[in-house]
């Protein structure tokens, strides 16, 4: 979920200045299609869902504009994290990816939550919708919707499986509403088309849950998913010279970027050369356990006894990635 590029040809040439604009563009070139194939759509689909009476098409109406307005945050997010940092925010905007990311979930969810309740209202004062015209606009948006979605299959940066998830759900949303039209043409059974916008209500609710419980945790500072932290400390304690490892802290600055905070106790008789070392060594190891920031405070063994690290008066080596 957290992609992690960086160049290990043995010379660790982590270039990010040339490709970064690149990248972006790569990254926002699928949302700025999806919003335009979307709003056609949406467009097509209100039109339709009122002239047939189907609250199946009105419902995937609304929730496909919620998803455009959900792209729009993400693009802009997208926007912000390639903002440079300034004396207010030193670390940038980055982390507005995070949010845009918990503000798409929330999003989703008042789209069920106003999807349901009209159609408990249906459910006990049913239409008589056009179940051909509800097939057939529904039809075009399994293609409008699978064809969306696939700009984002590959991706793994957050807001793009946000965008993905949106844009799965809506392809089974128009599926279930032409089956809900043929079932409606076969049984007359008006109640179908609530019923039918019910179900899809569970379904969405059902991908949704995952998207909004990672994107809780990165906003609270949580350890993202695909960090483990018993393998840091592991890697930090492989490394000779190291005596312990502890105030350790990880975060995400944004969905694509992990940072770390760590006191790293080394063996006494450590000389320069060893703990220069050491900083490589760790930073090397993190960048495959996906952490691309690394903040390090090294220390000597007879602070080991030390409760409180801030409060010794011994010199230490601190230095950021």
């Amino acid at each position: 979920m957290h992609g992690h590029h960086h160049n290990h040809a043995h010379g660790h040439g982590h270039s990010h200045n040339g490709s970064h604009a690149a990248m972006q563009g790569n990254v926002s070139r699928p949302f700025v299609l999806a919003m335009l194939l979307n709003l056609a759509f949406v467009a097509i689909e209100f039109y339709y869902g009122v002239h047939s009476s189907s609250l199946s098409l009105l419902a995937d109406a609304w929730h496909n504009l919620g998803d455009v307005a959900g792209l729009a945050i993400s693009l802009l997010a997208l926007r912000m994290a390639t903002l440079k940092p300034n004396r207010t925010y030193t670390y940038g905007y980055s982390k507005g990816t995070i949010l845009a990311s918990l503000a798409n979930a929330v999003l989703l969810l008042l789209a069920v939550g106003s999807i349901s309740y009209e159609a408990v209202q249906r459910l006990m004062n049913p239409g008589t919708p056009q179940w051909n015209v509800m097939s057939l606009v529904a039809g075009i948006g399994i293609l409008v919707n699978s064809g969306t979605a696939l700009l984002f299959i590959r991706k793994q940066e957050l807001n793009s499986r946000a965008a993905f998830l949106h844009m799965a759900a809506d392809a089974l949303v128009s599926l279930a509403v032409v089956l809900g039209g043929v079932l409606l043409h076969y049984t007359g059974y008006a109640w179908i088309d609530p019923a039918l916008s019910i179900l899809i209500c569970a379904v969405i609710l059902y991908g949704t849950w995952g998207l909004l419980r990672s994107s809780l945790r990165l906003s609270l500072d949580g350890v993202p998913e695909g960090v483990n932290m018993q393998e840091i400390h592991d890697a930090a304690m492989a490394i000779p010279g190291v005596r312990d490892i502890h105030h350790l802290h990880v975060w995400a600055m944004s969905t694509t970027k992990n940072a770390l905070t760590a006191h790293i106790m080394m063996e006494e008789g450590s000389s320069a050369a060893d703990e220069k070392r050491v900083r490589h060594d760790f930073r090397h190891a993190l960048l495959h356990l996906n952490i691309q920031h690394a903040t390090l405070e090294l220390e000597l063994s007879k602070h080991e006894a030390c409760k409180d690290c801030d409060a010794v008066a011994e010199p230490h080596v601190h230095e950021t990635a």
